[in-house]
């Protein structure tokens, strides 16, 4: 905790960065009753509205908890573009990913959010594993399910993520050709930040922090409890000092005003040995189908985006769409910024499915 503390302070002074001042933080929202933690939720279905289903399934072996939007009017016998929408790191299907699973059932797709496997309401042990390949089969399970799903038309499929889970949808449009369309939000890739530090902090101690990772399986396997890391026990003063948005931001997120129980912020230390041996643009000149990459203005995390839109030099259909004033995390909650993406990936969808 102390090394995470001084390294985040490290960041907050050699970084210029073009901060914003974080005041008042919001109204904070609790679960409704289908469970979700995000502005104008779906509170319970009616009839010829855009509803939501609890829905379960697995891949390899292990249960899958998800949430099916369907569009209003929704008819079985009908044929549907659906979009599979991934949560981020330490996140869950009721927050962020549920929101823009909504909004795109709004615009007539089908959709659905899920809790990736070993976090949320999906199974798997150790819980809190997160691990590369585990989050992008989840994606290529999504799309298992969903392309049975009745009235779906399993050749108009799309991706869209959010954050890590944008990260994740990226390496996984390489691979899945089943994806017709592929969208992140506020991509966060994974691999590059847990081997070279957020903003390329840590290149001087990469081999120190493997080995850590391999000593925290080492006791796991020995029968010790997993060591955990992520978001530290700031108080809201401390948090809103911090100059890194997406620390500073996540906090409020994460911790305060779409806190989840299905969501901690954390994970296993050792699943750090994979994440590190992965980046999820290694193979972007695979991805050719139809890409928009949206980030917000200010984020400090927008290097990751603009890195793998370069990237994906396959495909000519490609577009990076900056929210004008945005942070990373605030691309999930304020309205403005809201209401700008939701047009904007409704009507990608629109176009390419």
């Amino acid at each position: 905790m102390k090394k995470l503390l001084i390294l985040s302070l490290l960041i907050m002074t050699a970084t210029a960065v073009k901060s914003q001042t974080y005041g008042d933080e919001g109204p904070t929202l609790t679960p409704n009753t289908m469970g979700l933690i995000y502005e104008d939720a779906i509170n319970e279905n009616v009839p010829g509205q855009v509803n939501i289903r609890r829905v379960s399934y697995k891949i390899e072996g292990i249960d899958v908890v998800a949430n099916v939007y369907t569009p209003a009017g929704y008819d079985p016998k009908k044929t549907y573009a659906a979009v599979v929408v991934a949560h981020p790191n330490g996140g869950s299907k009721d927050q962020v990913a549920g929101l823009y699973a909504q909004k795109l059932a709004e615009a007539g797709f089908i959709t659905i959010a899920f809790d990736a496997r070993y976090q949320g309401e999906s199974g798997g042990e150790p819980r809190r594993t997160d691990k590369p390949a585990n989050r992008m089969g989840d994606i290529m399970g999504a799309i298992d399910f969903i392309q049975n799903y009745p009235g779906v038309d399993k050749e108009r499929i799309g991706a869209f993520g959010i954050c890590g889970g944008g990260g994740y949808t990226f390496a996984t449009a390489q691979v899945d050709k089943r994806i017709k369309a592929v969208g992140t939000l506020s991509l966060f890739n994974t691999g590059d930040v847990r081997r070279n530090g957020y903003m390329r902090t840590q290149m001087d101690n990469i081999m120190e922090r493997q080995r850590d990772a391999c000593l925290a399986r080492q006791k796991e396997a020995a029968g010790a409890d997993p060591e955990l890391a992520g978001f530290m026990n700031w108080t809201p003063e401390e948090a809103r000092q911090i100059k890194v948005d997406l620390y500073r931001d996540g906090y409020f997120y994460y911790g305060v005003t779409h806190k989840s129980p299905h969501a901690p912020g954390t994970y296993l230390k050792s699943s750090l040995m994979d994440m590190m041996a992965w980046d999820a643009t290694d193979h972007a000149d695979l991805i050719d189908q139809p890409l928009l990459i949206i980030a917000g203005e200010i984020a400090d995390s927008r290097y990751m985006s603009e890195e793998a839109f370069a990237k994906a030099n396959r495909t000519a259909d490609k577009e990076l769409f900056i929210v004008p004033g945005a942070t990373h995390i605030r691309t999930y909650f304020v309205k403005e910024y809201v209401d700008m993406i939701s047009a904007k990936i409704q009507y990608f969808f629109k176009e390419k499915l």
